[in-house]
């Protein structure tokens, strides 16, 4: 009886040690919810947008607008494109159409962060540190860059935005839009000639083209924007793309660059001097220019992705 009594006296202390335990320590947290948790010091934080703070929480939105510091006071606005399908390319019945723009094909593209404006001459002499346009204001966009140059100052650019920004700026890349980008951005999920439709009566709303330019290049953001709030993606000067040129496949892409290698460069939207056609969001300057061209209608707007150009 006395075994039997010390036997269970020894079972309850036990018994309320362990439940003493349980309360002081507390449930033990696994892996998962620890994850879930802040980042402890040391850990990579969630990647921010374009001169922005991280925010776990909030995903961009189509026309959320952020900002690169260039430094001097100088700013570069840059307006989120969304993910999404498209189909590029324009049919055989399109006004203007020429061959090298077939046939449709579906492109299939991640978000990016694109320059709100084409660069403009000021932004292009605070990284460069020089300015080879024509038509000179420093408003104006930069013209007389060839694709080279254009290059270099999205180098430029990245360290100089790393060098004048937040720590949270650093690392950012800048490039030019591979083509299949540009046109997608142009067409703000349009599918007509234009992003704003068919017809060439409202172009002038929206471009400086060979009608309404006075034969020059005009400062930016001066005409309408198209649905995402981008400006001057039709007419005004011509803009640089990553790609090298090449004809279009049948089958559908995701996120292509172009092939690797080639002997011209893809120019795209139109420019002061052309006719409506040569500003629809299809249109392609056939066979693209070497990188070393330059001209009085030709420039550029930068792209913030995870792309490297080629």
């Amino acid at each position: 009886m006395k075994k039997t009594l010390h036997k269970k006296g020894v079972l309850l202390a036990l018994a309320l040690l362990v439940s003493v335990c349980a309360i002081a320590c507390g449930p033990r947290e696994s892996s998962g919810e620890k994850r879930d948790q802040q980042p402890a010091t040391g850990e990579a934080a969630p990647p921010a947008k374009p001169g922005g703070i991280p925010k776990a929480s909030e995903a961009p939105k189509p026309r959320d607008v952020d900002t690169a510091d260039l430094g001097g006071g100088m700013k570069m606005e840059l307006v989120y494109v969304p993910a999404g399908s498209f189909q590029m390319g324009s049919p055989d019945s399109e006004q203007g159409r020429n061959d090298s723009e077939g046939p449709v094909h579906t492109v299939e593209l991640d978000g990016f962060w694109m320059a709100k404006y084409e660069v403009t001459q000021e932004q292009y002499e605070a990284v460069m540190g020089k300015n080879p346009s024509n038509f000179k204001g420093a408003k104006n966009p930069v013209e007389m860059v060839s694709w080279n140059d254009a290059a270099d100052f999205c180098r430029k650019l990245a360290d100089k935005v790393g060098r004048a920004s937040s720590p949270a700026s650093a690392g950012r890349t800048f490039r030019l839009p591979t083509e299949a980008e540009w046109e997608y951005a142009c067409r703000a999920g349009s599918t007509t000639r234009f992003c704003f439709g068919d017809s060439d009566n409202g172009l002038d709303e929206y471009a400086w083209y060979t009608a309404n330019s006075g034969s020059k290049a005009h400062p930016v953001g001066e005409k309408k924007p198209n649905e995402w709030g981008l400006y001057d993606m039709h007419g005004n000067v011509w803009e640089w793309c990553g790609d090298w040129y090449a004809e279009y496949g049948a089958g559908s892409a995701k996120n292509p660059q172009g092939p690797s290698s080639g002997e011209g460069r893809v120019l795209r939207g139109g420019s002061w001097i052309h006719n409506p056609y040569s500003c629809r969001s299809a249109s392609r300057v056939r066979y693209g220019y070497v990188p070393t061209f330059t001209n009085h209608t030709g420039g550029f707007r930068v792209v913030c992705g995870a792309f490297s150009s080629r």
